[in-house]
């Protein structure tokens, strides 16, 4: 007699996270949250002070401030220093990041990575496919092909914090290893695309900082003193080497340790990125936009992004490429690997969180500098042309989630729940045996509450039918 088959449960895809995963999304979220806040005013900042006649002087004085050492080849404008230096700040917290989700992620295992690596490579690819063929066909420049490939994490979080919506932590997870692995092909097409000269010596030397800082890392050597300032030369070595310096930030992001030891409850990567991350979410990401999203905007410049083929393309690449792109590659996933979406959630879900992530700010508005470099009058028509995809993604995203808001409330609360007042969701104890102890404890306890306050009513009730006026409740009713 052949033994009997286990059966094939199908992998899910986007279902419930495990706990400690989800504590680490909930305050990675909240940091980014705060951050895209933040970012959100700069921009607006940004754009007032640009378009007020009376303040649109000083605005262009104060992005092209020169200040830094002009022998050490660093003496830049004040938009220079924001998006090489400040940025490098953010991609250092990006490396980290990647780091922690290829050690003890979700990327650490290959099947669960499958998911997010697809859906974001085919939103990078399609929304550079959406831009070729847009230029291709209006005769347009292609050279723009990589701006509208970028996420911008915070800016969507933001963006969920002003709408208000309850989505699910899993929804909210896929979109931050998105963005993660997203970040990640953007320093690749940054380092291998806009790189026009290379200076071997300061590459090299930057490349010898890097080893010292891993080597240090390695003997276990602590101290801000000892790795701040070795963390600016590499930054300086870099930037004088042609690369753009950004890359030094996420090279030594992803050298940290982001595994912990016996004895420790934190890991150095997660220690450090917890105290970077407010300089990089409240200080870095902010001051860049501040100098970046300055564009005049005016009823003309808005009419070229949608009749200029440059323009009209980022806007398409970002609202319509990024939602295909990753709604498909999720899609596609789920069809050739045989797994199949959470039951909790529908591919209308899918759609929108892909739609949230056309949302293109900071990654793409330093891409199109560098794409369009000497070009001011199309820098600036591309940054409006960001600006006004962004938003449109944002108004569709908005629309959408807000229609399935009610069935996130209610998935909301069936993850936050806490009857037992354990500190831990009940969801995730309805396998131990204690907990099941402590509710029927718990319950017991309220049945002996209510039948102690039922036979109190009921003596009340009692005590009042023989005390009423007129002599009530004697015999047959008859008055005493």
């Amino acid at each position: 007699m052949a033994a009997p088959r286990t059966p094939n449960t199908a992998r899910k895809i986007l279902g419930r996270l495990s706990l400690p995963e989800r504590t680490f999304v909930a305050d990675a979220l909240r940091a980014e949250t705060v951050g895209g806040v933040l970012l959100l005013i700069a921009a607006v900042t940004a754009l007032v002070w640009a378009n007020i006649p009376a303040l649109h002087h000083s605005y262009e004085t104060a992005a092209d401030f020169h200040f830094g050492p002009q022998v050490l080849g660093l003496n830049l404008s004040v938009a220079h220093w924001a998006a090489d230096g400040l940025l490098a700040v953010f991609f250092f917290v990006a490396g980290i990041e990647l780091k922690r989700e290829l050690v003890a992620g979700d990327l650490r295992d290959p099947r669960a990575a499958v998911l997010p690596v697809v859906a974001a490579l085919c939103g990078m690819a399609v929304p550079a496919l959406v831009y070729t063929l847009t230029n291709l066909t209006g005769h347009g420049s292609t050279q723009g092909w990589a701006v509208p490939t970028a996420t911008d994490i915070a800016f969507a979080l933001a963006v969920l914090a002003v709408i208000g919506t309850s989505l699910p932590s899993s929804l909210r997870a896929f979109l931050l290893t998105l963005a993660v692995v997203d970040d990640l092909f953007a320093i690749l097409i940054i380092a291998i695309f806009f790189t026009d000269r290379i200076d071997f010596a300061a590459l090299g030397g930057a490349v010898a900082g890097l080893v010292v800082f891993w080597l240090l890392l390695r003997k276990g050597v602590r101290g801000w003193y000892v790795y701040v300032p070795l963390a600016v030369v590499v930054w300086a070595l870099m930037y004088n080497s042609g690369v753009h310096a950004t890359i030094a930030g996420v090279a030594m992001g992803l050298m940290l340790r982001c595994t912990t030891r016996e004895g420790e409850e934190h890991s150095p990567g997660e220690h450090i990125e917890h105290l970077v991350r407010p300089l990089s979410a409240g200080l870095a990401v902010p001051l860049f936009a501040l100098f970046s999203a300055g564009v005049s905007v005016s009823g003309g410049s808005l009419g070229y992004v949608f009749t200029r083929p440059e323009t009209l393309g980022v806007v398409l690449g970002l609202v319509v490429g990024k939602t295909l792109g990753i709604f498909g590659g999720t899609w596609l996933t789920a069809r050739f690997t045989r797994a199949s979406l959470s039951e909790d959630l529908a591919w209308a879900d899918v759609f929108a969180v892909a739609s949230l992530a056309g949302i293109g700010f900071t990654v793409s508005l330093l891409i199109g500098e560098l794409a369009f470099e000497g070009d001011t009058v199309l820098t600036g028509e591309v940054k409006t042309a960001v600006l006004a995809g962004s938003l449109i993604a944002a108004v569709c995203a908005t629309v959408l989630l807000k229609i399935r808001n009610a069935r996130y409330r209610r998935l909301w609360e069936e993850e936050e729940r806490d009857e037992d007042l354990d500190g831990i969701p009940d969801v995730y104890e309805q396998d131990d045996p204690a907990y099941h102890l402590r509710m029927a404890d718990i319950f017991e306890r309220k049945a002996a509450e209510h039948r102690r306050i039922a036979a109190e009513k009921a003596a009340a009730a009692r005590h009042g039918l023989t005390e009423v006026p007129g002599g009530a409740g004697e015999e047959d009713g008859r008055p005493a």
